[in-house]
């Protein structure tokens, strides 16, 4: 009798009592940002707060739901890798014209099913794109990831954008306490605690702020206990044809975005991401989107803070996130509960955010290891990508007089430097070469042309992409 088959370790299921833990710690990590969008859109066409709450819980229950097809995989639908989903930034802005522009959110949601329609149907496409995405750009881009996500952090250790004590030295001390506990248990506890290190961050420093006075928890009296977002709450869909075409636009930037974040959670778990994969998650994203629609919220794509943190922990399991999709079905549910958790102060979420965000960065630098570097361009492609995707971070009015459709593609440094890099490897590494450019021979991948070797120059020793 042969032993049965190892279980892959995203396949493998922790024990109960685990799960939930490991679970909460993944919503804690994405819950700022997936109710960020909702606040956004609802506060520029200035909808009442009982509007804004329904907002909230109804992106709350359709983030549950997305994650937990994009974990568990219903037939071509899901990756099957630990990824959370949530809301995208990319569709904030079009999505802000097309409502206080007078089509209202009946428009935003007609333009949200037609993308999400679009992206199931090009999820095959972008599957047979994966030859593009060889470790010198899925490195680059998950790099940029990283690089691009640290602004969020500081923000929120600074007591998130917007506050009236931004800045305040006692916010940057509660984060760094948060990250001092964060460190200390990954360092010094016993295995199990030190994967939910982040976790225990977080109620660590909601502890010592709430006789601080950095918490309210006023919200939570006025939440009810239970709140079902029912199909088309605002009304019918209407389908407005400038409104399409700038969410198609959206769409194409959220498909990129993906494929970088599915790529590096492939990195991550030992589980290379596949062509049919990858386009199952994509329709998974395609899918959840036209459930965004339908249920009164917005585009979903998967979560990059969320990366980092199953690289920091090292958990793999894609059942951990799927116990995190399956809370945030109840704090959809149960209004109240979400109200509790939007309570934790900014500064402990960015205590806990700087780690995570830094080790998605990190990640790319152990991808780019793998990489060749002597003898060809490869770090003239990392370089100029990670420079593009650090633009609008860095400058985030640099592109405010161009058109729409292009902000909204190089608006977000993860899709600008996405296109770089795969532009940029495709000119040194897969053109025919000219005479006097000393450019390695490569392999051949998916039939691209490749370039020669100039006559003379040793061929390195490692792979150049």
């Amino acid at each position: 009798m042969t032993d049965a088959a190892p279980v892959h370790p995203v396949d493998a299921v922790p024990p109960v009592r685990h799960l939930a833990a490991l679970g909460l710690q993944h919503v804690l990590a994405m819950y700022a940002g997936a109710v960020a969008v909702p606040l956004i859109v609802g506060g520029a066409m200035r909808l009442p707060p009982a509007d804004l709450a329904y907002l909230i819980t109804a992106d709350l229950l359709v983030c549950g739901v997305a994650t937990l097809i994009q974990c568990v995989g219903v037939w071509r639908f899901g990756v099957r890798l630990p990824i959370m989903q949530g809301c995208t930034f990319a569709a904030v802005s079009p999505m802000v014209l097309i409502g206080t522009e007078g089509g209202g959110l009946p428009a935003i949601y007609g333009s949200v099913i037609v993308a999400g329609l679009a992206i199931m149907l090009l999820a095959p496409v972008f599957g047979r794109l994966l030859r593009f995405f060889p470790p010198l750009v899925t490195g680059t881009v998950i790099l940029i990831i990283g690089l691009s996500l640290l602004p969020v952090a500081g923000n929120w250790a600074a007591g998130g954008v917007g506050a009236k004590d931004f800045g305040a030295p006692r916010n940057l001390a509660l984060a760094a306490f948060v990250l001092l506990v964060v460190l200390g248990v990954q360092r010094f506890a016993p295995v199990f605690l030190s994967r939910i290190a982040v976790l225990i961050g977080i109620m660590v420093g909601l502890a010592v702020a709430v006789p601080l006075g950095f918490t309210d928890f006023g919200g939570v009296g006025d939440a009810d206990w239970l709140g079902v977002s029912t199909p088309f709450h605002f009304g019918a869909p209407t389908f407005e044809v400038p409104a399409i075409v700038s969410m198609l636009v959206v769409a194409l930037v959220t498909m990129t975005e993906t494929t970088g974040d599915l790529i590096a959670v492939g990195e991550m778990t030992g589980r290379k991401v596949e062509s049919r994969s990858l386009a199952d998650g994509l329709r998974a994203d395609g899918f959840s989107t036209v459930l965004g629609g339908v249920f009164n919220t917005f585009p979903y794509t998967a979560y990059a803070q969320n990366v980092g943190l199953v690289g920091m922990t090292r958990v793999r399991s894609r059942w951990v996130v799927a116990a995190a999709g399956g809370i945030l079905v109840l704090l959809g549910l149960l209004p109240k509960l979400g109200a509790v958790v939007a309570a934790i102060p900014a500064p402990v979420l960015g205590g806990a955010g700087l780690v995570m965000f830094g080790t998605v960065a990190a990640s790319g630098l152990r991808t780019l290891a793998r990489v060749g570097f002597q003898d060809n361009h490869n770090l003239t492609v990392v370089a100029v990508s990670v420079a593009v995707g650090m633009l609008p971070v860095g400058v985030p009015t640099v592109y405010a007089k161009f058109p729409d459709w292009f902000q909204t593609v190089m608006n977000s440094g993860i899709s600008a430097g996405c296109l770089t890099a795969i532009a940029l490897n495709l000119l040194f590494n897969h053109l025919p070469s000219r005479a006097g450019s000393a450019v390695a021979e490569v392999p051949d991948l998916g039939g691209l042309p490749v370039g020669g070797v100039q006559e003379g120059v040793e061929k390195p020793r490692e792979e150049a992409v």
